[in-house]
């Protein structure tokens, strides 16, 4: 992969300053190496541009790297761009044209958009109008599993890019740019998107551009814009980066998000009219995946109204719901396996997997009849939040992390399995990863749970779903809607890439004798002991 990582400068507005900027070009590439282009935004000629420009035009000077800029953005510079669909202005710079897509051989895809915004059609040679934006839009976004394009380049902003973000300073993101960029932008998803004119540097937070939990992730966009080459605030007007072609990279790569990613500053007047709209899809299609109906009392709820209580049947809610027939997990059972119980607190218990991956692979479970998590009362909730408390602090003084995962289907009884994993045998984003790609190879879409949100908020009672939770409080979530392998979660975890246990995927071919099991359950309660908050009650 690092072979065909490409080294780009982009820069913003030129203005005909050609020797300041090929001066600073030469200066970074003797530092730093050779770089592979040079990106150009904004005006890349100014009013004073003929006597430098000539020496370049003429042959008597060459660009140090091989330079692509955008076309006019007055009627002024419209004469040095002689050809609207691009062409070579001078050696080693080129025109790329009013709109495009250019494709190097490396495999980079770099959208452009030349001029400013004009509401007149046709648009002025130095502006582009919606027609030229839905152009581009359609003969990029009708290409065969279009993903996004690597960079784009537009010399304006795109108007409201600052929302959700950290400031862009002096520039009001909400008057400044143009529409037109931020809908281009919004669907061709691109890795890079540098702009100019404002003379202001601002590097915007990354942002998503996919729906959590109701699409499956995409990689982030990066807003980069830049200042005029030589200008007395010392603004930043270069950006160097490195970038593999996307149509190269890992998958699970591509996608991984950034801990500050934001949401898509595009979609909040589209989230606005989804969230007028929730209440009619929860009444309309009670199946609807994303949007509840919280009138409706199933499993746990945050009810803040009483007379909603008084009419929502408050014994049966306060009773878990009985067993069809004989359950191997309620504690009163005579099914249980008790020998393998090693801690017992007022709502849940803890004992040791049946044919656990590992001699400490520990489950968690309710002790009254519940299906899932979503169906668990608050006490209930409480108490497993506590256990996981414990098992985290237990697990961390032993040098491990535990992964957590719940699979709610074909399956009666709540079981979630905790399963440590050494700390200095991966990382809690490597846990991830094979999660998600190991998902993708299976078609199964696993997808990110925000940060403060939990299952409840994402599944209904009765819902089938595969849940992972890292120590860390990261949680992945993917909504069975067919088929699902039983074991996905142990595989993932008995995998090469974590645990390198792939014989012990399946629970059945590692089962142990009794009197091995309940050794290993003695152990595990004599050193959980002083983490086990049910002692102490």
């Amino acid at each position: 992969m690092a072979a065909v990582q490409l080294r780009v400068l982009a820069c913003g507005d030129v203005e005909g300053r050609l020797e300041s900027l090929f001066g600073r070009v030469r200066a970074i590439q003797s530092k730093s190496g050779r770089f592979d282009m040079l990106l150009c935004v904004g005006n890349f000629f100014g009013s004073t541009s003929e006597t430098e420009w000539a020496e370049y035009r003429t042959g008597a000077k060459k660009a140090p790297i091989p330079t692509y800029v955008l076309g006019a953005n007055d009627q002024e510079t419209v004469s040095y761009f002689p050809d609207v669909s691009g062409c070579e202005l001078a050696e080693n710079i080129t025109y790329l044209g009013r709109r495009g897509l250019y494709s190097g051989t490396s495999g980079l895809q770099i959208a452009y958009l030349s001029g400013t915004e004009s509401q007149d059609e046709p648009a002025p040679a130095y502006s582009f109008s919606a027609k030229d934006v839905a152009e581009l839009k359609t003969s990029l976004l009708s290409t065969p599993n279009f993903k996004g394009v690597d960079i784009l380049l537009t010399s304006p902003w795109p108007r409201d890019v600052g929302t959700f973000a950290n400031s862009a300073g002096e520039i009001d993101t909400k008057k400044c740019g143009s529409k037109l960029v931020s809908d281009l932008a919004a669907n061709l998803k691109p890795r890079y998107h540098f702009a100019a004119l404002e003379k202001a540097y601002y590097e915007r937070l990354p942002y998503r551009n996919h729906t959590v939990l109701q699409e499956t992730p995409q990689h982030v966009s990066r807003f980069i814009a830049l200042a005029d080459v030589g200008n007395t605030s010392k603004k930043k007007y270069l950006y160097a980066f490195s970038i593999v072609p996307m149509s190269l990279m890992d998958p699970a790569e591509l996608v991984k998000q950034p801990q500050d990613v934001t949401e898509n500053p595009y979609r909040k007047s589209r989230k606005e009219a989804q969230k007028t709209k929730a209440p009619l899809c929860a009444e309309e299609e009670p199946a609807c995946q994303f949007f509840f109906d919280l009138n409706k009392h199933q499993g746990k709820k945050r009810l803040s109204d009483g007379k909603e209580r008084e009419n929502s049947q408050p014994k049966q809610a306060k009773k878990p719901p009985q067993p069809t027939g004989p359950c191997w997990f309620c504690l009163a059972s005579p099914e249980v396996e008790k020998h393998l119980v090693v801690s017992i607190g007022t709502h849940c218990y803890l004992a040791l997997a049946k044919g656990g991956l590992l001699p400490d692979h520990v489950l968690i479970l309710p002790i009254g009849h519940y299906q899932s998590v979503v169906d668990l009362s608050s006490e209930v909730v409480e108490e497993v939040t506590k256990y996981k408390s414990a098992l985290k602090e237990f697990f961390r003084s032993k040098g491990k992390r535990y992964v957590l995962f719940e699979r709610n289907y074909r399956s009666q009884h709540l079981q979630l399995q905790v399963i440590p994993v050494p700390l200095d045998h991966c990382t809690a984003e490597d846990i991830k990863e094979s999660f998600i790609v190991q998902a993708q190879e299976q078609q199964i879409e696993l997808l990110e749970i925000p940060e403060h949100s939990d299952i409840t908020q994402v599944a209904q009672p009765g819902m089938p779903y595969f849940y992972v939770e890292l120590d860390t409080g990261e949680k992945l979530f993917h909504r069975i809607r067919g088929r699902f392998p039983l074991h996905f979660g142990r595989e993932v975890l008995a995998s090469e890439a974590l645990l390198a246990l792939p014989q012990r995927a399946d629970w059945r071919r590692c089962a142990a004798e009794r009197a091995e099991e309940a050794a290993q359950a003695r152990a595990f309660r004599r050193d959980f002991q002083p983490f086990d908050f049910a002692l102490r009650a």
